[in-house]
């Protein structure tokens, strides 16, 4: 099916791999001209120009999210080379190993800052651009079942990820008034290069064969499979099109059935 602009703009951070590369490949796809922000703005650049450039409706945007003006820029340059804005997904984010015994107060400012700092910053900013443009808008940003149920070594990605949850029920709250929606989708176990790391990382640690590591956070997926980015992009699109004008303050699971509410 061909292409059909929804004169929709939407920016998605960590936009150059793994679920954000098929975020913004399946956001295209339904429409939207697509700001792809990243730390590699080399990566990022390639993926813009696999989908046709700025003409073909997609740019390449540095950002950094642990640093608020660099999202803010980010936002601001979306809104400016496109004409408009109206959805953010704040995808960036690191998933390091983290034993209790381990962590440290360096370890948590690193994480916080990406993972639940950035979407702080990814909500404010696209806040204010939604109200400088006299509408309403969408904020969608990045979860895990590893929020919704606490996992085994990643003590900190958890506690990231179970504080963007609590501050998505907060903002949908609180920014209702302006028409804007804020909600999160909370993958599982997906086939991308952080997790392929931090299976690695987890093997090597034990003194076990790659396969063992897959196999410590695969066990209990109901479907029996991993996830595919694009299943995951898939939510997103949902949450980022009008069929869900009526929510907000939600997380929803796309793990394979391995946390049931």
């Amino acid at each position: 099916m061909a292409r059909i602009e929804n004169g929709k703009v939407a920016l998605v951070t960590g936009g150059g791999q793994g679920i954000g590369q098929a975020t913004v490949e399946r956001l295209h796809a339904d429409g939207f001209k697509v700001a792809i922000a990243d730390l590699n703005l080399e990566t990022a650049g390639q993926l813009a120009q696999k989908l046709g450039g700025k003409k073909g409706g997609a740019i390449a945007v540095h950002v950094d999210v642990a640093d608020r003006d660099s999202v803010f820029s980010a936002v601001e340059q979306a809104m400016s080379e496109f004409g408009g804005f109206d959805v953010i997904v704040n995808n960036a984010g690191i998933a390091p190993q983290s034993p209790i015994e381990e962590i440290t107060p360096e370890s948590i400012a690193k994480i916080f800052s990406i993972n639940f700092n950035g979407v702080v910053w990814g909500i404010q900013a696209a806040t204010e651009a939604f109200k400088k443009l006299g509408h309403g808008g969408k904020i969608i940003s990045a979860a895990s079942q590893a929020g919704h149920v606490g996992n085994p070594g990643i003590g900190l990605y958890s506690a990231t990820k179970f504080a963007v949850r609590g501050l998505t029920q907060t903002a949908a709250k609180d920014l209702a008034k302006y028409g804007i929606t804020v909600n999160t989708y909370a993958p599982g176990i997906v086939r991308t290069p952080l997790m392929e790391d931090l299976a690695k990382k987890t093997a090597e640690s034990a003194g076990q064969p790659e396969a063992w590591g897959w196999e410590q956070f695969t066990h209990g997926i109901t479907l029996e499979r991993l996830s595919e980015p694009s299943e995951v992009a898939g939510i997103i699109s949902f949450l980022s099109g009008p069929d869900s004008n009526y929510i907000t303050g939600q997380s929803i699971l796309v793990d394979g059935g391995m946390v049931f509410n």
